[in-house]
């Protein structure tokens, strides 16, 4: 079949057989598809859109296009959360200790952040000497052994969607709801968990921006992992406002480490039980009720944070770090951000604050930047919160003292305070299944 059909099939609005999308996709990894035909497939799917069944299809195809992991030396039920990404959301490393603590196999892929969305993999090279790339029967040892082992994304696992993703970040489609589904679920799916519990964000920080898009995004995720024959759910949960009250690599691993110690802020802790409970509950360990007692019990007898601990030591990083977080590298240079006048936080842009942490050297803009492992900002005042003029609001670490500056003044823009207090919302504001 010719690809000139093919996109002018679904130019005109026709729906794609599974041949034709399987046609398409292996022929553009092969190279036998120029960028110029894909590009124009990907357009013609922009403004055609999909039905759940071709999404599916493509889904399936994005996972076939590569490697494919089966973990068979992998005893029990294995599960996943994935984040669809946003500001200070270090939940993995709270959620996957406290599973893997209540018996759950938490073989866990994750990827660095680009961009003002940090990186799972970022996060844990922050302590020193952590390993994400470990092979094969290595990774699977530890899972066995710990519970839990969290890794880079193998650079064989589904290479039509970096081929696509690249080719979409160039040509303005990268928000088109079939192509995003289809890219995280065809990573998601090559992994071949049991279980899999979907964060969808939605807000200022997040990739979708409306209540509306991430439910119907949420949706879709849901409905291809059913068809693909796993267990799956979705929360939406809030980045209106940034998760917990740390951005940047060193400050989210103290923070997590702090949650999963029986401390730390409320709604990190909130969102980490909320999604843990949700996949010991699609493992069959109980009622949603009882699994998020289980959650809870796991931080309060400390069992979640010596299965973190131990993952660390079996992934070659130093335990102590975890048990002691004083260990953890301090920043050169620090700066308070001071209210400009009195008033009521009464919303922030979560995106401008994890681009103020970029600023800062916590992120990167291109994907051969070096990260500052010690860069960040401490949040001391939040959405809601009244301050006086002058009451510091954030504090921000680097260790370059001219980032300073600029980071403040883009935190300051992306902060504001009015006379009366905001309405509150939940953190958690539905759930897919």
């Amino acid at each position: 079949m010719r690809m000139y059909d093919i996109i002018q099939k679904k130019r005109d609005g026709k729906e794609l057989t599974r041949e034709e999308i399987e046609a398409f996709v292996t022929g553009y990894v092969a190279g036998q598809i120029p960028d110029y035909q894909a590009a124009a497939l990907c357009m013609a799917i922009y403004f055609r859109g999909m039905t759940v069944e071709e999404t599916t299809h493509l889904t399936l195809a994005i996972r076939d296009s590569g490697e494919t992991l089966h973990f068979d030396g992998i005893q029990g039920i294995r599960a996943d959360k994935h984040s669809t990404g946003g500001v200070g959301d270090k939940t993995s490393l709270v959620v996957i200790p406290i599973v893997a603590s209540l018996g759950i196999k938490a073989a866990k892929m994750s990827g660095r952040g680009l961009g003002h969305t940090g990186g799972t993999v970022d996060k844990l090279e922050a302590i020193a000497g952590f390993r994400t790339q470990l092979p094969i029967p290595e990774f699977e040892g530890i899972v066995n052994r710990v519970g839990c082992a969290i890794v880079g994304q193998s650079t064989d696992l589904a290479p039509a969607d970096k081929m696509l993703y690249a080719l979409r970040d160039v040509t303005a489609t990268v928000d088109s709801m079939p192509l995003i589904a289809s890219s995280i679920m065809g990573k998601k799916l090559a992994a071949d968990d049991d279980c899999i519990v979907l964060d969808v964000k939605t807000g200022s920080g997040a990739f979708m921006k409306t209540l509306e898009d991430s439910k119907a995004l949420a949706r879709l995720m849901v409905d291809i992992g059913k068809r693909a024959g796993k267990k799956i759910t979705a929360l939406i949960t809030d980045m209106d406002i940034p998760l917990g009250n740390a951005i940047g690599n060193s400050l989210e691993v103290v923070e997590a480490i702090a949650v999963l110690q029986g401390k730390g802020p409320e709604d990190l802790k909130e969102i980490c039980v909320a999604l843990a409970a949700n996949i010991l509950f699609l493992a069959d360990k109980g009622t949603l009720a009882a699994c998020e007692d289980m959650a809870k019990q796991a931080i309060s007898d400390g069992s979640a944070l010596e299965t973190f601990a131990r993952m660390v030591a079996a992934q070659g990083g130093d335990a102590e770090w975890i048990y002691h977080p004083e260990h953890f590298p301090k920043a050169t240079y620090s700066q308070k951000v001071l209210a400009p006048r009195d008033g009521y936080i009464a919303r922030v842009d979560a995106e401008g604050y994890g681009v103020s942490a970029l600023l800062l050297g916590a992120g990167r803009n291109t994907k051969e930047d070096v990260i500052d492992m010690t860069a960040g900002i401490s949040l001391l005042a939040k959405t809601g919160d009244f301050v006086k003029k002058g009451d510091p609001i954030a504090e921000l670490f680097t260790s370059s003292k001219e980032r300073l500056e600029s980071a403040a003044a883009r935190l300051l823009e992306a902060t504001f305070l009015e006379d009366q207090k905001p309405e509150g919302k939940p953190l958690i504001l539905d759930r897919v299944e």
